[in-house]
């Protein structure tokens, strides 16, 4: 039997205050993505990593450096490119001719958000230098270990049109991310109410509206949410669907799944669920919880084959399917 810590009443209100000022520093720069917005602060809520995909100039970019300036994080942006080295990444070690020795120096990646932009760029190599510091928390420099801060996110963005360049994130890479959230272009009143703001010089930095201290607590406080048994196994039925589809769903949808999800895909998904109830102003987890980001958990962990491309069958379609399929408790 588990043992979960009581949330008194402020500390949930406490929770929500913090979370409504990120909100609102966040849509004082960013006109619509309130999928990304939501996102991003789950992500920084379970102290997990994103994955965003869109065509370029939707604000990826923005987005991830507002969510840094309105908690006063520390923030580090490498451009993905194929000579990109990993020891440009995690760091490398440097001769220091005065004392004849090696001198070790971090790399941009000892941050507490780290963009990476274009990250299917990097080549596979590069890409694999960062599976440790996502895993683990730490690079390793010369045998010596250096931990990442204790609050630690990457948001690694992807051009899915672009092919000439690039290199596919492996199953492994991919499952490291806790969500992965798709961006489509803004709707005609949004985009006059970007070029407005831009006008207006609304972008401009502004004063920081929580702290770091203020993360770590929501971060403390999400581990302390209840989910019962029930809904722990309603999560492992959902992903569980995934790998065995033909049982569940259709058989002209389950033809297009290769691979189905990973058991940290349920890990992330009673994680993810945690954060959702929080910011409802609840401390117990509802199958509500669980379905509300369930698409953006899943889709990367669902690996469809090219009939599916050719039939323009995607993820969210199946998932949509067994989410119609498993009986809610």
């Amino acid at each position: 039997m588990n043992n979960y810590t009581v949330i008194s009443q402020e500390e949930i209100n406490q929770a929500l205050i913090v979370a409504n000022q990120i909100n609102s520093y966040y849509y004082e720069k960013m006109v619509g993505q309130s999928d990304l917005g939501s996102a991003l602060l789950i992500s920084m809520i379970v102290n997990g990593h994103i994955l965003i995909e869109s065509v370029p100039g939707l604000a990826k970019t923005t987005a991830a450096k507002t969510m840094t300036e309105a908690v006063n994080g520390k923030f580090s942006r490498i451009q993905c490119t194929p000579d990109l080295l990993p020891s440009d990444i995690i760091g490398t070690q440097v001769l220091n001719y005065s004392t004849n020795n090696f001198d070790t120096r971090l790399g941009p990646v000892h941050a507490n958000f780290v963009l990476l932009d274009e990250i299917n760029r990097s080549s596979a190599k590069t890409q694999s230098a960062m599976l440790e510091v996502m895993q683990e928390h730490q690079t390793t420099i010369g045998g010596e270990i250096y931990p990442t801060p204790e609050i630690f996110m990457v948001i690694a963005t992807q051009n899915p049109i672009e092919q000439e360049g690039t290199y596919l994130l492996s199953e492994a890479q991919l499952d490291r991310f806790f969500m992965k959230e798709k961006l489509d272009y803004p709707t005609e009143d949004e985009e006059l109410m970007i070029l407005n703001r831009i006008e207006s010089d609304a972008f401009a930095k502004k004063d920081t509206v929580v702290s770091l201290a203020d993360v770590k607590l929501m971060q403390d406080l999400v581990k302390r949410v209840y989910i019962d048994e029930s809904v722990k196994r309603y999560i492992i039925k959902l992903v569980s669907a995934t790998r065995h589809a033909s049982s569940y769903i259709s058989e002209d949808l389950a033809q297009y799944i290769t691979l189905g999800s990973s058991i940290r895909g349920a890990i992330c998904l009673m994680e993810v669920a945690k954060a959702v109830a929080l910011l409802n102003g609840r401390d117990y987890v509802t199958p509500d919880d669980v379905k509300a980001k369930i698409h953006a958990v899943l889709r990367h962990r669902i690996t469809l084959n090219f009939a599916a491309v050719a039939d323009g069958v995607n993820e969210d379609q199946i998932i949509d399917a067994i989410i119609g399929k498993i009986p809610t408790p």
